[in-house]
């Protein structure tokens, strides 16, 4: 018996059917079993093995994964385009790396859950330990410039603290004056919450909380009040988009705009065009949908089977051709049009339907 025979033999007792039938009908490389015995090693596709699992709060949990040997590694504040198989379809999400920079074996995400949120709760209450995940290269710009500024003003809300969190782990002992202004509907739904408080106590940083369940939510007017010097300092805000854009108005309306860097978790929509109906060609399904209705959320809804990303026009993941009809980008109104033979590719997370159309899915 040659060793590939053997290799096959021990496959066929330990694997699945459909798995050894791919494998029998598809040309063999040493690769190839050698990334079944242990997929982190493929050089093809970037991979990682949840290793362990921790709660935050009732609605979040940290997800420890170790990564694969192609992993190139982080820079404090990015995010990672993680895929994961739920009831037989991978889904593809975003997510931002909390974990310090100086583990070239693990990294680290913080899932928060939202309703209905197939991966999030999938991440958060039924991954296991030794579950496969599929990753990209990190990648984003939110980040700390390689001189740090003296004064440092961050501004989170919810689960915007993940990409701070890296950067305060990251960095920790070498920022100097910094201020936190972190907003959670309570003090126990703050993720990180017993660590931002231990930086504070330490001197690390000066925190200040906002539990929005009984204090009013974080204006440009209210920053004002809390954080006096705002405006001398270099400021990070990640949150819901209404704290986003009170904080670009208040720096614009100040003329210090290009101090705040910002990362959003969902595209800003712009609420102009109409929406009209949209026909996925493949699966013949046919929904109307308003303005503000993207084409991937259209498509979900409706039960159609859509390629999703980061859901925010960063990845692409989305990219489908459009076969007719037009399309606005709800970031900023631009449209799209195209017609049976254009080869018009569109990115389905930040597209709405203006008019009508028909997208090839």
């Amino acid at each position: 018996m040659t060793v590939t025979m053997i290799v096959m033999t021990s496959l066929l007792a330990s694997r699945p059917i459909r798995k050894v039938a791919h494998l029998i009908a598809t040309p063999l490389v040493p690769q190839d079993f050698i990334d079944l015995i242990n997929p982190l090693s493929s050089e093809r596709d970037l991979r990682g093995r949840i290793e362990a699992m921790h709660p935050e709060t009732p609605d979040a949990a940290t997800v420890r994964i170790r990564v694969a040997r192609t992993w190139r590694g982080h820079v404090a504040g990015q995010h990672v385009r993680l895929g994961v198989d739920v009831d037989g379809v991978r889904q593809w999400r975003t997510y931002s790396i909390t974990s310090p920079t100086d583990d070239a074996k693990t990294i680290t995400i913080t899932v928060k859950t939202v309703p209905g949120g197939v991966v999030s709760n999938y991440l958060a209450h039924q991954a296991k330990v030794g579950t496969l995940v599929h990753l990209d290269q990190a990648a984003g710009e939110f980040t700390l410039p390689s001189r740090i500024p003296d004064k440092v003003l961050f501004v989170t809300a919810g689960s915007g603290i993940t990409p701070v969190m890296g950067m305060l782990r990251t960095y920790a002992g070498r920022l100097g004056d910094v201020v936190l202004v972190h907003s959670a509907p309570t003090g126990d739904d703050v993720v990180f919450g017993a660590e931002i408080r231990a930086l504070a106590q330490t001197g690390e940083l000066r925190l200040i909380e906002r539990h929005t369940g009984s204090q009013s939510r974080v204006t440009g007017e209210l920053l004002d009040e809390l954080v006096p010097d705002w405006a001398e300092r270099q400021a990070w805000a990640c949150g819901p988009a209404q704290l986003l854009d009170h904080l670009e108005s208040h720096y614009a309306d100040r003329g210090v705009g290009d101090q705040l860097n910002t990362e959003r978790f969902t595209a800003p929509i712009v609420p102009t065009g109409e929406g009209g109906p949209v026909t996925f060609t493949r699966t013949g399904v046919e929904v109307e949908t308003d303005s503000t209705t993207t084409l991937l959320a259209a498509g979900e809804q409706a039960g159609v089977l859509m390629p999703s990303g980061c859901r925010m026009g960063v990845c692409f993941g989305c990219v489908v051709p459009l076969r007719n009809g037009a399309v606005r980008d709800i970031r900023n109104g631009h449209i799209t049009t195209g017609a049976p033979g254009d080869g018009v590719l569109v990115q389905t997370c930040i597209s709405a339907v203006t008019g009508t159309c028909e997208i090839d899915v």
